[in-house]
C-alpha cells in the first residue's frame, strides 16, 4: 500500500474479498513469553483463527516495514531476536526510520488493522490506568488508541496488576463501551471477577456484531472493548493472585522500574511467583479470545 506497509498476500486477498479477518498484536511473542512459549502461544492464535473460519493477521515491524501478516519464520525471529522494540502508536514512524524491528502493542496493532482495514483484533488483556496513577500518571496508551480507532478488541478483561476501577473510570469518559461476552462482570485477566460491571452483556458473536455495526453506521468515534472471561478450569484464584501482584509491585518500586517496563516485569514476577502458572492461564485466555474474535469477524462479515 506504501513503501513502509507490507501486507501478506492472503490478508489481502482476504481483505478485499470481504472474508472475515482478525489481527494479533506481537508484543506477546518478543515480551510476553519466555522461548519457545512466545512461538507456541502464536501460533496457536492462528491456527485457532484458521479453525473458526477466519484469517489470522499477526502485525509487526520488521526492519522498518510495517507487516500484516507474518509467516512462520517472521515469528521465530521476533519470538529469538534481542533488543526488538515494544511499539506503539507513538513509536511507530520512529522504528520504520530507523530500519528497526519492532513488536507492536495493543495501540500499535489497533493503528495499524484501522490502516488496512482490519475490524477485530484478539489479545490477552488490554492496558490501562496503572496503580498509582494519581502520582504518577501512568496510564496507557491503550484506552487512548480505544477512544478514537474502530477496531473490536477482544480480550480477558485489563491485565490483573493494573487499577481495573480506574481503567474503566477512563474508557467511559472516551466513550468506548465495554462489552461482556457471556458475563456482567469485567473480567481480570487471569481471573474472571473483578467486582465490576460491563455496560452491556452478550450472549452470542452476532449480538457483538449487531453492536459493532451499529456503532458504524452510526459514525461512532473509537473501538469496543469485548471481555471475554477465562475458561473457569484455567483462572487463578483472585486472593492468591492479589497477594503476588502486591508483591511483584512492591518489586518493581524497588528496582525503579518505570514506564513501559512496569507490565513486563511484573508479569515476569508472577510467572517466577506462581511456578508458571501464570504462564498457562496466560495462553488458555489468549487462544479463547483468538477463537471468540474468529466469531466475532465472522458475525460482523454477514
Amino acid at each position: 500500500m506504501n513503501d513502509f506497509l507490507q501486507v501478506a498476500p492472503e490478508v489481502m486477498i482476504a481483505i478485499d474479498a470481504g472474508v472475515p479477518v482478525v489481527a494479533f498484536e506481537s508484543t506477546i511473542i518478543s515480551h510476553g513469553f519466555p522461548y519457545p512459549a512466545n512461538v507456541e502461544c502464536a501460533l496457536e492464535c492462528e491456527r485457532v483463527c484458521r479453525e473458526g473460519g477466519a484469517v489470522p493477521a499477526t502485525i509487526a515491524v520488521l526492519g522498518g516495514t510495517v507487516c500484516v501478516g507474518l509467516t512462520g519464520d517472521q515469528i521465530e525471529h521476533l519470538a529469538t531476536a534481542r533488543g526488538v522494540t515494544k511499539v506503539s502508536r507513538r513509536d511507530l514512524g520512529i522504528v520504520v526510520a530507523r530500519h528497526a524491528d519492532g513488536a507492536t502493542t495493543v495501540a500499535g496493532t489497533m493503528a495499524i488493522a484501522a490502516m488496512v482495514g482490519i475490524r477485530v483484533f484478539a489479545t490477552g488483556g488490554i492496558g490501562g490506568v496503572h496503580r498509582g496513577a494519581q502520582q504518577t500518571f501512568d496510564v496507557s496508551a491503550d484506552l487512548l488508541e480505544l477512544s478514537r480507532t474502530p477496531v473490536a478488541v477482544v480480550c480477558a478483561g485489563a491485565k490483573s496488576v493494573l487499577d481495573l476501577a480506574l481503567t474503566l473510570e477512563v474508557l467511559e469518559t472516551h466513550g468506548v463501551p465495554v462489552v461482556g461476552y457471556r458475563t456482567s462482570e469485567f473480567p481480570a485477566f487471569y481471573s474472571r471477577t473483578s467486582g465490576l460491571g460491563v455496560d452491556v452483556r452478550c450472549e452470542t458473536p452476532d449480538e457483538i456484531a449487531d453492536i459493532l455495526r451499529a456503532r458504524e453506521a452510526m459514525g461512532l468515534r473509537g473501538g469496543t472493548v469485548v471481555a471475554n472471561p477465562i475458561a473457569p478450569e484455567h483462572e487463578i484464584d483472585r486472593e492468591t493472585l492479589d497477594g503476588w501482584t502486591t508483591r511483584a509491585l512492591r518489586e518493581a518500586d524497588e528496582a525503579g522500574v518505570h514506564g513501559k517496563d512496569v507490565t513486563p516485569f511484573l508479569l515476569a514476577r508472577l510467572h517466577a511467583l506462581s511456578a508458571g502458572a501464570t504462564e498457562e492461564a496466560n495462553k488458555q485466555l489468549v487462544w479463547s479470545n483468538a477463537r471468540l474474535a474468529a466469531q466475532v469477524a465472522i458475525a460482523l462479515a454477514r
